[in-house]
């Protein structure tokens, strides 16, 4: 995009963490913002953050899965700021569970969020996109959808299924005015560990040392935030962020098979704890 001040972003997640990293520094790159979760009290204090800048901030509860609360979303975002520039589609959840184990219940609630949560942004916001001067779309996926590992079928299934979406929609998009951009984080240091549903076998240790290891070890939500705004003004395809990330995707694009040991060997190691 040639420049950002006036226009108006969408943010999904924005309640915390990545998504409201992005909305903060869309918000002094000149943004208006719409922000949007389940988080109420969340939601209120990124708007403070966002207002700061002098920007305006609407505030919207919905439930990215649901193609009825997105449907309202549009219609509040289009009459609060009258039209859409940025679509960052943020939102997500994790489920920690060997597939075996996992409650169909579970897989569904995390695919609805993370895949159909990016479907329903992209499909409903499109239109007041393309109506727009210029536009771009931000899709977050992860490391996760570049290398499968054990105990995340259903997260690595959402993420490379964002990864082939965002990519197709690029193409069919490529003669309009509107970029796409997928984003592959590897570990940043969110809630997503702390707040994820775990199977009774990963509940215990393999939570306390998972959540324990998010808050230490990873990468901040801002180091993504950054390299996003880079990837909107650019409008770069594809972002790799966060310590590890070019180095998985570089595995998997040299030996795919040296890939699937390495994560079947994390599984081994995982399973003797």
């Amino acid at each position: 995009m040639k420049r950002l001040e006036g226009r108006t972003a969408v943010v999904t997640g924005a309640g915390a963490g990545i998504g409201r990293a992005i909305s903060e520094r869309l918000a002094r790159a000149g943004c208006h913002l719409a922000l949007c979760d389940r988080n109420e009290a969340g939601l209120a204090e990124t708007a403070e953050r966002v207002q700061a800048f002098g920007r305006r901030a609407s505030q919207h509860l919905v439930d990215v899965s649901k193609r009825p609360s997105m449907e309202t979303l549009v219609d509040e975002v289009l009459a609060f700021h009258g039209g859409v520039h940025v679509l960052v589609n943020n939102a997500g959840v994790a489920v920690i569970s060997a597939f075996q184990g996992q409650s169909l219940d579970d897989f569904e609630w995390l695919m609805g969020v993370n895949f159909w949560g990016v479907v329903h942004g992209c499909k409903l916001f499109l239109p007041a996109l393309l109506a727009a001067d210029e536009g771009h779309i931000v899709n977050l996926s992860s490391v996760f959808g570049i290398l499968a590992v054990p105990m995340q079928s259903a997260y690595c299934a959402s993420k490379f299924a964002v990864r082939g979406f965002s990519e197709s929609l690029r193409a069919e998009l490529s003669d309009t005015r509107v970029g796409v951009t997928v984003v592959h984080p590897a570990g940043v240091a969110t809630n997503i560990v702390r707040d994820a549903r775990y199977s009774a076998v990963a509940e215990g240790a393999m939570k306390r040392g998972l959540v324990d290891r998010f808050a230490s070890k990873m990468q901040p939500p801002e180091l993504i935030a950054d390299r996003v705004l880079v990837a909107i003004r650019k409008n770069e395809p594809r972002v790799l962020v966060a310590r590890g990330a070019r180095a998985i995707d570089a595995l998997q694009r040299a030996s795919p098979a040296l890939g699937s040991r390495v994560a079947t060997h994390v599984w081994k190691r995982m399973r003797r704890r």
